[in-house]
């Protein structure tokens, strides 16, 4: 019996983009793209006729914006959205608040020329295959506002505090709907918690928008991480799309150290890069904790930092959209500790 194809409704108003898309998509024997769509009342209409098994959906768009259709979609009928944005301010920011809405992953529009073509052209159908696999659940348009409607009750006075340098640290890692899974998690965190550096999968700029969003929205601070940053009590370093994120230590001051190196897993930043550097200088005075997420990466890593003394944590099974790097670091021995997306954050602010 022949394997069903992933389908795909393509939905951007440029008429090159949607041809793009669709022979970059059809060039892998396992996804068929049934329809495109040059804004989103097409894009209905076809949804009317066929439901594709994911959206690929620009979000700056004439007679609906993306951002309007994809609340729509998940109030409704919740089907994997994958953001295909601009590398730009504007564009990142959308497809971050589109993350917000729940999107399940965002992903750079396709290099055309180059030595990064094949690999952007691949990155792209790896990612349309991941999403076609998420476990999605309805949101109200009610829930969704009040993530948004949050951040100025949080931040009706400057109670953001860089205090001391901390003696622990909490590395966290995620991939594919972990950007819901990381503000769940942060918008839970103490003010006076452990310093928190995160290594979650997206590209280069959209890094930046996604910390500012998260830092709106916590009570503690967030910020997108700069070489030699200090990791402190209450506050969060997001890792730089593009690039590695490792701990070092001088002394007592725990700090972040970027490069360039190659890709680990086929990710820059990688978690397992993250997770192994935190092992060799924290070891048991840190936490650690993967998330939702495709693939293996941070596996390897978990079960360093969990050889070294630290307590890991992986994100349950239910309450992930994608069960594949915690199932990976569960099946390689690295976790100490599963728990339900709800329950981390003040499972972790019980540790001594």
């Amino acid at each position: 019996m022949l394997k069903k194809k992933i389908s795909v409704l393509i939905v951007d108003d440029s008429a090159l983009m949607r041809q793009v898309l669709s022979e970059i998509l059809q060039s892998d024997p396992e996804i068929e793209v049934m329809a495109t769509a040059a804004d989103p009342y097409i894009a209905a209409k076809k949804i009317g006729e066929q439901v594709p098994d994911v959206i690929t959906l620009d979000v700056e768009m004439p007679r609906m914006d993306g951002l309007t259709f994809l609340q729509k979609i998940m109030s409704q009928h919740p089907i994997p959205v994958v953001i295909i944005s601009s590398l730009t301010t504007k564009g990142a920011d959308s497809a971050v608040l589109a993350m917000v809405y729940g999107a399940v992953e965002v992903v750079q529009k396709p290099v055309m020329v180059g030595g990064m073509a094949a690999e952007s052209k691949q990155h792209i159908i790896d990612v349309v295959k991941n999403a076609s696999k998420a476990r999605l659940r309805r949101r109200s348009a009610a829930a969704q506002q009040q993530v948004l409607a949050s951040a100025s009750a949080i931040h009706g006075g400057n109670t953001k505090s860089l205090v001391q340098t901390t003696d622990k640290v909490i590395a966290l890692g995620a991939s594919t709907g972990g950007t819901e899974a990381i503000l769940a998690f942060l918008r839970e965190m103490p003010i006076d918690c452990y310093g928190i550096i995160v290594v979650q999968h997206m590209p280069e700029l959209f890094t930046r928008s996604f910390a500012q969003r998260m830092d709106s929205i916590c009570r503690i601070s967030v910020k997108e991480a700069e070489h030699g940053d200090s990791v402190l009590r209450g506050r969060c370093l997001i890792a730089p799309g593009n690039r590695h994120m490792e701990l070092r230590r001088s002394g007592a001051r725990y700090y972040v150290h970027l490069d360039d190196g190659p890709p680990v897993n086929r990710h820059r930043p990688s978690v397992n890069v993250l997770f192994k550097s935190v092992a060799r200088f924290a070891g048991k005075n840190a936490i650690g904790i993967i998330m939702t997420g495709m693939g293996a990466d941070g596996a390897a890593g978990m079960l360093e930092m969990k050889s070294a003394g630290a307590h890991t944590i992986a994100q349950d099974e239910e309450s992930c959209i994608v069960f594949g790097m915690p199932k990976e670091a569960i099946k390689l021995g690295g976790v100490s500790k599963i728990l339900p997306l709800f329950r981390i954050a003040s499972y972790v602010s019980s540790l001594p």
